[in-house]
C-alpha cells in the first residue's frame, strides 16, 4: 500500500483508498513508546524504532493518549477529577471486539474532568479525560 493511499483526518483517525477496494478506516493510538494501529478488526503494534518521528504539539499527543483508538464501550472509571495521577496510571478501561484497551496516563497530572461513565459508548478521537 503506498502512502498515498493513506490519508489522516486528524484525531488517530485514517482513510484508506486502494484501487479496487472499499474505503476503509484505521484508528491510531500512542501507548508508551509505541503506536497500536486498529484496522480491520485487528490491532498491530509499531515501536517507536520502526517509525519515523514526526514533529507534534503535546497537546496533540495527550488527545490522542486520552481518546478512544476505535468505538468502545466503557467497563471501567479508576480515577476522578481532582485525583493525581503518575505517567503510565490507568485511567478508563474501555472494550471493543473483545479487546481490553486501557487508557492511561500520558504523563503525571491531576484528572481535571472525566467525560464518560461505565457503559457509555465512545467514539474514537474523543477525548474520555482531559489532565493538568
Amino acid at each position: 500500500m503506498s502512502h498515498d493511499a493513506i490519508t489522516p483526518l486528524g484525531n488517530g483517525r485514517f482513510l484508506i483508498k486502494e484501487p479496487g477496494q472499499p474505503q476503509r478506516l484505521a484508528w491510531a493510538a500512542r501507548d508508551r513508546g509505541a503506536t497500536w494501529v486498529f484496522f480491520e478488526g485487528r490491532a498491530y503494534r509499531v515501536t517507536d524504532d520502526h517509525v519515523t518521528a514526526r514533529a507534534s504539539s503535546p497537546s496533540d499527543d495527550d488527545t490522542l493518549a486520552l481518546a478512544a483508538p476505535m468505538p468502545a464501550t466503557v467497563t471501567a472509571v479508576h480515577v476522578k477529577p481532582g485525583q493525581r495521577v503518575t505517567a503510565g496510571d490507568p485511567l478508563i478501561t474501555l472494550e471493543a471486539m473483545k479487546m481490553e484497551l486501557p487508557i492511561v496516563a500520558p504523563h503525571d497530572g491531576i484528572v481535571t474532568a472525566i467525560a464518560c461513565k461505565v457503559g457509555d459508548l465512545v467514539q474514537p478521537g474523543i477525548p474520555l479525560a482531559t489532565l493538568d
